[in-house]
């Protein structure tokens, strides 16, 4: 089963099927992700210069927040979608197999991780010895990490039920747990700061999600009419989406870095250069988008957009691992 009709299909020299313009779908790719290659090596080459001490265990805490954060987006995206393909009209009955289960083990995996580390003080512990679970009670930071646990634990019992739209719940309780842990009471308004970083980890969770089931979905449809449909109700969501992203993304960065400062910090500090790396990343992602988009209204095979748009996606994976990083890193804050 593939996701274009034969007309779409050029031969190679081996005889197989390939699809128009993938070798430049991957070259931009791999240019784009040059562009985070050092960040993504770890906190080391970001934090190399600049007079920064990096936290202990940084690299494992970026890891486990970013399989949070995929965990995240997984079962968001496929709510989205399958809430999508519901109002198509002629669309196949059955989505692909859902690995929204999946997603919430390796979330709670990761949320005891972090969790063991808010117990020990922000430090790695060496052994269960060294884990103080009560401790976590008496703390705003451990408390919210007993809280994505618990979450995480919700959501998967909710996604092996007769009702998985039940888990949007306590996905929505880790989004707002995530968004307060960023943003300290210490912090000069932290609620303006949550609420941000709230609508931000949203709707970049319904972004990279819901593109990654939405190329599921078509993959299990086949070259069918509902399959284009269901590409174009989704592209239309997700230049929202990414408007909403950046909007939220240079509001909190402003607020970290304010205007006057950010020329010397994007290049002086951990936290400025993974966060240009980001930014790079992002604007890769928006380019494919737009390719995807062009081809999806102007191609005579609108699913030829599905070359495009799985680059797209595994940017957004390197977007979702920089986005790790760029939470165990520093924080230059600059009142």
């Amino acid at each position: 089963m593939t996701l274009t009709r034969p007309t779409s299909q050029v031969a190679d020299g081996g005889g197989h099927a390939r699809r128009p313009g993938t070798g430049r779908a991957a070259a931009a790719l791999v240019l784009v992700a040059l562009a985070a290659l050092v960040p993504l090596l770890g906190p080391s080459p970001a934090l190399r210069g600049t007079g920064e001490a990096a936290a202990p265990g940084t690299g494992g805490i970026a890891l486990l927040r970013t399989v949070l954060f995929a965990a995240l987006s997984v079962p968001v995206g496929e709510l989205f979608v399958n809430r999508l393909a519901r109002s198509l009209p002629g669309a196949p009955p059955r989505p692909p197999r859902s690995w929204s289960p999946h997603a919430a083990a390796a979330g709670t995996v990761a949320a005891l991780g972090l969790a063991s580390v808010v117990a020990t003080g922000n430090l790695v512990p060496h052994g269960l010895a060294d884990i103080d679970v009560g401790g976590l009670y008496q703390s705003r930071d451990g408390k919210l990490a007993l809280l994505e646990v618990n979450a995480f634990l919700l959501a998967g019992l909710c996604a092996a039920s007769r009702r998985p739209a039940s888990q949007i719940w306590p996905l929505a309780a880790v989004a707002v747990a995530e968004a307060l842990r960023a943003h300290p009471t210490t912090e000069h308004t932290p609620l303006i700061g949550s609420g941000l970083t709230l609508v931000h980890l949203a709707c970049a969770s319904l972004w990279a999600g819901g593109l990654l089931h939405a190329l599921r979905t078509l993959r299990r449809w086949g070259g069918d009419g509902p399959g284009a449909a269901l590409l174009g109700r989704y592209a239309r969501v997700a230049a929202v989406l990414l408007a909403a992203v950046t909007a939220t993304g240079v509001c909190s960065s402003l607020r970290r870095m304010p205007p006057g400062t950010i020329a010397d910090q994007l290049t002086g500090t951990a936290y400025g250069r993974v966060l240009l790396a980001k930014v790079l990343l992002v604007a890769g992602v928006a380019g494919l988008a737009l390719w995807a988009r062009i081809r999806l209204g102007r191609a005579a095979d609108p699913l030829t957009a599905c070359s495009p748009a799985r680059a797209e996606v595994a940017v957004l994976g390197l977007v979702v691992a920089v986005s790790g990083l760029l939470t165990a890193v520093p924080v230059p804050i600059r009142w």
